[in-house]
């Protein structure tokens, strides 16, 4: 296992310093959300011993440590990230499970620089509807793969409506380009399956077809959602509320939790996953 280093862009060293900041606590409050979403992508992708494998916004590992147990000593996983925390941790995580052949780089998913036409499969959980050129990233990555290699994504469908009014507890100290930052495919291309199948088709993917799956999340009060909301990229939505009014902000989201609470006093929201897969023409 390697880690390489390549600073990102300076347009993209503000999303790298923020989940610098979650690094040490992304998907490791007691919520599981990015492994389970990303392990189906993997299971979805049906990697092979001896494949290469790409993992495009790996973070700390969600898809790269299964991609890399998937090929074995025999194949290759390279997994990039903005931010250098993630891919210290990534790498630091493969290295534990004696994953020898995973490589983890510090690199943008929005302008990839790695050989062309090398890899078997490509993966991205939860990372394209995030960048500011879908498409031309999404070009970007289907240039990566050989002849009949694979490519799959997840994105967010429908959700929990609890989910909009507690997000809706941020709206007002949100600037403009925050105000969807859960980015959960409320317009464009990642409001449906037919809009990611056209981008897929317009990258030049061919036999594209669509999955789902629904991932949960359960909280016993404001506290955990609050720790877990800060754990990961949502930080930057407190990072905008003052900290004099946070009190209050978590206030009302303790009422919406409640106002969905079971009788056992826990808050469980749904969130449905879609998987568009497709293969290079």
């Amino acid at each position: 296992m390697r880690q390489v280093s390549t600073p990102p862009a300076p347009a993209s060293a503000r999303v790298a310093a923020l989940f610098d900041r979650v690094a040490d606590t992304y998907e490791s409050v007691g919520v599981p959300w990015f492994e389970p979403i990303a392990a189906h992508l993997v299971e979805l992708m049906a990697a092979q011993p001896g494949e290469q494998a790409v993992d495009l916004g790996c973070g700390r590992g969600a898809a790269l440590i299964p991609l890399g147990q998937a090929v074995g000593a025999s194949g290759k996983v390279t997994g990039i990230d903005l931010s250098p925390r993630m891919v210290e941790l990534a790498a630091a995580r493969a290295g534990e499970l004696g994953l020898n052949t995973v490589q983890v780089r510090v690199m943008d998913a929005a302008a990839v620089s790695l050989p062309a036409g090398e890899a078997d499969l490509v993966v991205a959980s939860l990372v394209l509807f995030f960048l500011p050129e879908p498409l031309d990233a999404l070009r970007g990555w289907v240039g990566l793969l050989r002849p009949a290699g694979r490519l799959g994504i997840s994105t967010f469908g429908d959700r929990d409506p609890l989910w909009h009014r507690l997000d809706a507890v941020f709206q007002p100290y949100l600037p403009p380009q925050l105000l969807d930052a859960r980015t959960s495919g409320q317009s464009g291309p990642f409001s449906s399956d037919a809009g990611v199948e056209e981008l897929f088709a317009r990258a030049g993917l061919v036999d594209v077809r669509t999955a789902h799956s629904v991932a949960e999340v359960a909280f016993a009060g404001a506290d955990a959602w609050r720790t877990w909301s800060a754990s990961h990229g949502q930080r930057v939505m407190w990072d905008h509320v003052p900290e004099a009014e946070q009190a209050a902000v978590l206030g009302r989201a303790a009422q919406v939790l409640a106002d969905g609470a079971g009788a056992d006093g826990v808050t469980r929201l749904s969130q449905q996953v879609r998987y568009t897969l497709g293969r290079a023409g």
